[in-house]
C-alpha cells in the first residue's frame, strides 16, 4: 500500500479532472491494498497480538477485541479503527456517475490510509516491545 500511495502522491489531493484523466489502475491498486491490509490486520494481526499478550479471554465480538487492544496499548484507539472500517466500506462502493463524490472519497481514503499505516506501525512497535519484555 505504501508503494501505491507513493505513486499517487503526485496527484493527491485528487481533482475531478485528474480522476477522469488519472491512472485508474493505480487507484484500483490503492483501494485493493487498503482493503486487504485492513482485513488482514483485523482478521489475523489483532487476534495474534491478543493471543501473544494472553489477553484473548472470551472476546467474541470484534468491538471487544478492539477495546482490549486499546486498553493494553496495542492500538491507539478502538474508535479510530471503527472510523477506518467505515471509510473502507464507503470507499468500496463505486459511484461511476458522480466524479465529485469519487474524488472526495479517494482523497479522504488517502488521508485515512496514512492513519491505517500509523496503526500498523504502532501495533508492530507494541508487539516488539512486548516480545522484548518476555525475554
Amino acid at each position: 500500500m505504501r508503494w501505491a500511495m507513493q505513486r499517487m502522491q503526485g496527484f493527491i489531493p485528487l481533482s475531478d479532472d485528474a480522476l477522469n484523466n488519472g491512472d485508474i489502475a493505480m487507484l484500483d491498486q490503492f483501494s485493493t491494498r487498503l482493503a486487504k491490509l485492513q482485513d488482514l490486520m483485523g482478521a489475523k494481526l489483532f487476534p495474534l497480538v491478543l493471543e501473544m499478550t494472553k489477553e484473548q479471554g472470551s472476546l467474541d465480538a470484534f468491538i471487544d477485541k478492539l477495546n482490549r487492544l486499546e486498553k493494553i496499548g496495542a492500538i491507539p484507539s478502538a474508535e479510530g479503527w471503527l472510523l477506518l472500517r467505515e471509510m473502507r466500506h464507503a470507499f468500496a462502493h463505486e459511484y461511476p456517475d458522480n466524479a465529485a463524490l469519487q474524488t472526495s472519497m479517494i482523497n479522504r481514503a488517502f488521508v485515512l490510509a496514512k492513519q491505517l499505516l500509523a496503526v500498523l506501525t504502532h501495533i508492530e512497535t507494541f508487539a516488539a516491545r512486548f516480545a522484548l519484555l518476555k525475554e
